[in-house]
């Protein structure tokens, strides 16, 4: 869950909407025979980020662990199970998100988890909000998301 908080901003001369949005993330990097598991943005209100790919992965809820939220969200992305192997790294995403009608003031505390899948079957997220998961030669990525491609790095450098 988001914690939240309303401001206003003036931009070009007229009082905007700016809500503060905060939020724990968890996201599982999953690498197996030099390949990358990813998912696309299928459907999202925020401008630009539909297409691209992201880690599997999402917000930690209410009393979850985020080693629960992993697991859970890898499950609702991809259709996969997955073991926690450990965490790799926490980290943060601060940016200014536009939405119809609001400007959002977003920052993001995520921890990347490394996991690995021990069963299930690979299927789109069932809402639609994202699409196929998908492996990826690590040598050969497609257009991503800016923090998961840092994620990603990091993981890969080993830190």
């Amino acid at each position: 869950m988001a914690a939240t908080g309303l401001t206003f901003v003036v931009v070009f001369g007229m009082m905007a909407r700016m809500e503060k949005r905060q939020r724990v993330s968890a996201y599982g990097v999953v690498v197996r025979d030099g390949r990358v598991l990813l998912v696309p943005i299928a459907r999202t209100e925020v401008s630009g980020e539909v297409g691209l790919w992201i880690l599997p992965g999402g917000g930690v809820e209410h009393g979850e662990h985020p080693e629960e939220a992993v697991v859970r969200e890898l499950a609702e992305e991809t259709g996969y199970a997955v073991r926690v192997d450990g965490l790799s790294h926490v980290g943060s995403d601060h940016r200014r998100l536009e939405l119809p009608g609001l400007s959002v003031d977003w920052h993001c505390v995520y921890l990347v988890y490394l996991v690995a899948v021990t069963g299930g079957q690979p299927r789109a997220e069932l809402d639609g909000t994202m699409g196929t998961p998908t492996w990826f030669d690590l040598e050969d990525l497609p257009v991503m998301h800016s923090t998961s491609r840092t994620m990603l790095d990091r993981v890969v450098a080993g830190g």
